[in-house]
């Protein structure tokens, strides 16, 4: 039965965001049931691909992603895939109609990850934040606002910016493991070498920023969706302020982390908030 497979397809999403993120699949669950399977569906997909420019090292990981980006396709104009992440994907991708621009973006970003060591221009470092980020962003408020176009036009801006302070955070705090594991450095003209203190503030002052921006977004989507995007938001602004108070020396040391009583405290403060209205 096709229903069968159906359901396999979404529990092997699930599994791989609960595996890969903790913190991700937290804020998930805090979604209602009706959506969260469809934001499983999407990190599942984003971390696949992921997972092939960042890990695959002993494999021809262009003609890997280059085998996902054709079977994705299909999978999206026929309605099926024998790949269960990719199945799953396909059926939130028409479910909601979420745009091909949106995927052709975040494929981009993951096809630079191939070829692209440093982002030397701010021109670069957005438009590689825009594909990797920003538009999984709007794939995910595509589900939030289940084909209210008016809303989805309404908070795409904040979304956006609430995706690039997601991967900002995520740059920071991954910094050493990008310089020395994967040889890359995101933010334009900084390396190992040459981070300051200065830049490291001008970086966390941007981020502040997009989250100021992202808030605005949030207290207005959908009821169902608000306490899961919430719990995120606030788990994120907790890791930025651990990573303000690092000295930018020690972000080469060592990876900066949120611990889980924080965790279930932030999740318990979130709770109340959302409840008593009082974002």
């Amino acid at each position: 039965m096709l229903q069968i497979y159906d359901q396999i397809s979404r529990d092997l999403s699930r599994n791989i965001t609960k595996s890969y993120s903790t913190s991700f699949s937290l804020a998930v669950k805090m979604v209602s049931p009706s959506i969260r399977d469809h934001i499983y569906n999407i990190y599942g997909f984003v971390r696949l691909a992921d997972e092939i420019v960042d890990t695959f090292h002993n494999h021809n990981k262009e003609r890997l992603l280059h085998d996902l980006e054709r079977d994705m396709w299909l999978s999206i104009n026929e309605g099926i895939s024998i790949n269960p992440v990719l199945h799953s994907f396909q059926d939130t991708v028409r479910k909601f109609d979420i745009e091909n621009e949106l995927i052709s973006a975040f494929l981009k970003s993951m096809k630079m990850d191939l070829i692209k060591s440093d982002y030397s221009t701010f021109q670069e470092y957005e438009e590689y934040i825009y594909g990797s980020a920003d538009v999984v962003g709007l794939m995910c408020l595509k589900v939030f606002v289940k084909g209210n176009n008016e809303l989805y036009e309404e908070l795409k801006y904040s979304a956006m910016k609430l995706g690039s302070a997601f991967q900002k955070v995520n740059f920071l705090r991954d910094f050493k493991h990008d310089m020395e594991g994967l040889e890359r450095s995101y933010f334009p003209n900084i390396s190992v070498n040459i981070m300051s203190g200065e830049s490291k503030k001008e970086i966390i002052a941007e981020i502040e920023s997009d989250f100021v921006e992202a808030f605005k977004g949030i207290i207005k989507l959908p009821a169902e969706a608000r306490f899961g995007v919430y719990t995120a938001y606030r788990y994120y602004k907790t890791l930025l302020n651990k990573l303000k108070e690092t000295p930018f020396e020690k972000l080469s040391e060592q990876r900066v982390r949120v611990g889980n009583h924080v965790k279930l405290s932030i999740l318990a403060r979130s709770f109340v908030r959302i409840r008593l209205n009082i974002l």
